[in-house]
């Protein structure tokens, strides 16, 4: 089986089979070397991933698999505290076909009566753990990529009819439009105007795995674009994939604070809006410190936030922190402060009011 270490039943130790001269002269630095390669290459690629075939036999899962949708397939992987990773959805929906238990020798994962939309990364890895902290042991994981292929749903399906991909200049972009099967024939195609969009192979490339990748995209790639498939069969049709173009610099929020009223009186009804800008597909969340707030002084705070568009094609998300007081008494005079953070870091502004 490739990958596995020749007639090797479990992994060498650093240290084994070291070349011992006899009656020959032999530079110790170059087999040293090598031996040394072979282990650590040999640590790296160790699999712990079986797939469970008929009669009780096993085999080494290869990189990918096609499989007929409506089969069953189970999965091992060696170990006593094994973790799974599989496609999102079937936790989203919780679906009941999906079976995993951890036993004492190998964790086991069944995915019964399978569909098309099942069509995905399969991996597993074993933790280390010291006690509360754990990590991931990079020497001893396994993947496979797993088609589950339908001729009547030749793409992958999706929840939604629509889809939004955001185009970052600094970053590639992927259609999702993933196949079932991956011998199929895949093109990209404009809405408006109706044309078929050229693939390079440089700047745009396709995967079966991902879809059509977008490795530096411009603003001329903005709009609505679906995907085609072709085998042996008529061509389908994918969801369409709305384009955005972005262009907002990364790092922490660009926030503002204002306040309906720097002075208030006394029963009036104060809020203080926090406003971010930012990228449409960053979450912003937000925290805030108030005059009140040691005193458990009731307010009302809500955050939502939308997409608007600023200029030809560009796209921004305006995330809002709303703090309301509805009663406002001497305990609430002072300052307002809000915290916006995203991955990038975090933005503090703040504002008075009086009374």
């Amino acid at each position: 089986v490739i990958g596995q270490p020749a007639k090797s039943k479990r992994p060498k130790e650093p240290g084994e089979n070291k070349i011992k001269p006899v009656n020959k002269k032999v530079k110790p630095k170059t087999p040293k070397t090598k031996e040394r390669e072979s282990v650590d290459s040999s640590l790296k690629s160790q699999s712990i991933l079986t797939q469970v075939m008929d009669k009780g036999h096993f085999q080494k899962v290869a990189a990918t698999l096609s499989l007929a949708a409506g089969q069953s397939v189970e999965l091992r992987c060696k170990g006593s505290n094994v973790t799974w990773n599989y496609p999102s959805y079937l936790d989203t929906f919780k679906d009941s076909r999906l079976s995993i238990k951890q036993l004492d020798r190998y964790s086991q994962l069944i995915l019964a009566n399978s569909t098309a939309a099942d069509t995905g990364e399969y991996s597993c890895w074993l933790q280390l753990c010291s006690g509360n902290k754990c990590r991931k042991d990079e020497t001893k994981t396994g993947s496979t990529y797993i088609f589950f292929t339908d001729k009547e749903e030749l793409f992958v399906p999706t929840p939604s009819y629509f889809e939004i991909v955001y185009l970052n200049p600094d970053k590639p972009a992927v259609i999702p439009c993933r196949v079932t099967t991956p011998s199929a024939k895949v093109t990209l195609h404009r809405e408006f105007p109706a044309e078929e969009i050229e693939i390079d192979g440089i700047d745009i490339i396709y995967d079966a795995k991902k879809g059509f990748v977008f490795q530096h995209p411009t603003p001329d790639h903005k709009g609505i674009v679906y995907c085609k498939a072709e085998s042996q069969g008529a061509p389908q049709i994918s969801i369409k994939y709305h384009l955005l173009y972005v262009e907002v610099p990364k790092g922490p929020p660009s926030t503002t604070i204002a306040a309906s009223s720097s002075r208030a009186g006394r029963s009036d009804r104060v809020h203080v809006v926090c406003t971010v800008l930012g990228e449409p597909d960053v979450d912003v969340s937000f925290r805030w410190q108030y005059p009140g707030q040691e005193s458990e002084r009731p307010v009302i705070i809500q955050n939502f936030w939308r997409l608007i568009n600023r200029g030809i094609g560009h796209t921004t998300r305006i995330s809002k922190s709303v703090l309301l007081v509805e009663d406002f008494e001497d305990i609430d005079a002072g300052n307002y402060v809000c915290i916006a953070q995203n991955l990038q870091g975090e933005t503090t502004v703040a504002t008075k009011v009086e009374l």
